[in-house]
C-alpha cells in the first residue's frame, strides 16, 4: 500500500510538471466531435463495470461502451515526427490511457483507437492494470468531489519514444511521463493541446450520462 501511495504521488507530480510546462504552438488545438471542452462525455466513452447487472460507472446504471472517443487536432507543428495522447483524471491522479508513437502525419484518432492491440500507436498499461488499452471514466458515486476532470492531452514531438518494457513489465504511466519529461528537457516537445471532459457517476450532480 505504501508503494502504491508513493507511485500515485510520483505520477501526480509528473503530470503536474508536464501540465505546468508550456510547450506553446500557436493555434494547436485538440477537439472531439463527441463532446465539447468541459462538456459531458458520451456513454460510449464510459467504463462498463457491472455489479448485479448494473454499471456502477453511470448514474443510471446504463452500460458504458468503454471506447476511446474520436479525437482530432488542428494546426499541429508541421515538423512533428510523432504524437502522444494521454487521458488523465486530474481529480483522482489516475491515468486511463496513453498511446505514443502515433504517426507524425496523423491529424487525429478514430473512435476506439484505444482498443488492445491498436494499430495507431504503442499503448501503455493504464492505472487500472487491465492491459495496454483505453479504459474509460468511472468515478466513485457519492464520493466528494463527485465531478471528475478527464483531460485528454496531445503532445507533438520531434522524435519517437522508446519506452523500456517487457512481457512481464509493460510500459506504464510512470515510464511514459518520465519519457515525456525527458523529451521536454531536450526541446523535443514541439507543442501540446488539451481537451477536458467533466463526468460524475452520482445522480443529480450534472455531467452524468
Amino acid at each position: 500500500m505504501k508503494f502504491a501511495g508513493l507511485r500515485t504521488t510520483l505520477l501526480f507530480a509528473a503530470s503536474v510538471l508536464l501540465a505546468a510546462t508550456a510547450y506553446p504552438q500557436d493555434g494547436f488545438q485538440l477537439h472531439s466531435p463527441e463532446f465539447e471542452n468541459n462538456g459531458t462525455p458520451p456513454l460510449s466513452m464510459i467504463l462498463n463495470e457491472q455489479s448485479n447487472g448494473v454499471n456502477v460507472c453511470t448514474a443510471s446504471g446504463a452500460a458504458g461502451g468503454d471506447q476511446s472517443p474520436e479525437l482530432y487536432w488542428t494546426q499541429a507543428p508541421p515538423n512533428a515526427v510523432s504524437f502522444v495522447v494521454v487521458l488523465y483524471d486530474t481529480t483522482a491522479a489516475f491515468t486511463h490511457w496513453g498511446i505514443y508513437n502515433i504517426s507524425g502525419r496523423a491529424n487525429g484518432l478514430p473512435q476506439n483507437a484505444g482498443v488492445a492491440g491498436s494499430k495507431y500507436g504503442m499503448q501503455i498499461e493504464n492505472d487500472f492494470g487491465l492491459g495496454e488499452q483505453y479504459d474509460g471514466p468511472c468515478p466513485p458515486a457519492g464520493v466528494t468531489p463527485e465531478i471528475h476532470n478527464y483531460v485528454f492531452t496531445v503532445y507533438a514531438l520531434s522524435t519517437t519514444l522508446n519506452l523500456p518494457a517487457s512481457a512481464n513489465f509493460p510500459a506504464n504511466a510512470e515510464t511514459l511521463y518520465h519519457a515525456l519529461i525527458q523529451a521536454g528537457e531536450r526541446g523535443q516537445i514541439l507543442g501540446q493541446a488539451s481537451l477536458t471532459a467533466l463526468y460524475s457517476s452520482t445522480p443529480g450532480t450534472g455531467h452524468t450520462d
